[in-house]
């Protein structure tokens, strides 16, 4: 069965994609009737140019199994991982450092496949300044000669302000940026790249989100990848990070999630027909 296009490439050095590739809904209207299971990431990762991978969040997988999924995927394509919670949850970030080397070491098997890891604390947990510093200092710049970029996304409202912001830019991490209310939202830009994670996307509307605002989403897109800063986006701080370009990652997860690679599809259209 031949099923692939050419696969699409990222456009003004944004990604965009979904989170994960198995779902089950998505077997009716995104993968093509008859597409085995086994071949849904290899389908799924000639439509998009990014995935997230969520199932780390749960629990990891060997290292032949990241390469086997690298080895799906066309050139240019990449996976952002959420690292495992059993680490974020520690009671004790500041001595995490050798489970951190454990999950680094084995997801560095994606090779050039291997985009920004995630590093998420839910919305209940509670943070110690110093303690989470500790952690910061724990995070490598590489692993086996492949750098790395590091996402955090703190849902701790009382954590995240001012202080929160200076610590991450010092470290050159990113934060997450999300459309949702129900997360901090804040678009203040701390590193070389810009994550974002769209999260209301509707059952109701074929793509997800309606024209108009995949319009804006693609006109925001190419300002984060120009240097530029959206003004009608939320933010923290004042202080706006220096002007260069940069990659940007953009992610539709959950919300109704059977509309998020249809509308994953239709940020990159309109980036296609945006680019300069």
């Amino acid at each position: 069965m031949e099923l692939f296009d050419q696969p699409p490439q990222p456009v003004n050095g944004i990604r965009v994609g979904v989170g994960g590739w198995t779902f089950a809904p998505w077997r009716d209207n995104f993968y093509p009737k008859g597409l085995v299971q086994r071949r849904e990431l290899e389908y799924a990762s000639r439509k998009l140019t990014a995935i997230e991978i969520n199932g780390t969040y749960y629990g990891t997988q060997k290292p032949a199994t990241y390469a086997k999924w690298a080895a799906e995927t066309p050139d240019g394509f990449v996976f952002s991982a959420k690292a495992p919670m059993r680490i974020m949850q520690s009671r004790n970030l500041g001595k995490t450092g050798p489970q951190i080397e454990d999950f680094l070491g084995g997801i560095a098997s994606l090779g050039d496949r291997l985009g920004p890891i995630v590093w998420q604390f839910d919305a209940g947990q509670r943070l110690q300044r110093d303690s989470f510093a500790e952690f910061l200092d724990l995070l490598p710049k590489q692993v086996e000669a492949h750098a790395l970029r590091h996402v955090l996304d703190v849902r701790d409202r009382e954590f995240v302000n001012a202080d929160y912001l200076a610590l991450v830019r010092k470290h050159g991490m990113a934060t997450v940026f999300t459309d949702s209310p129900d997360y901090p939202s804040f678009a203040d830009v701390t590193a070389d790249f810009v994550y974002a994670r769209l999260m209301r996307s509707r059952n109701h509307v074929a793509t997800g989100y309606g024209s108009e605002e995949l319009d804006d989403w693609a006109k925001r897109a190419h300002m984060w990848a120009d240097g530029e800063q959206p003004a009608e986006l939320p933010y923290l701080g004042t202080e706006r990070a220096p002007k260069r370009k940069r990659d940007v990652f953009v992610f539709f997860i959950s919300a109704a999630k059977e509309r998020n690679p249809d509308a994953a599809m239709a940020l990159i259209e309109r980036l296609q027909a945006t680019s300069c």
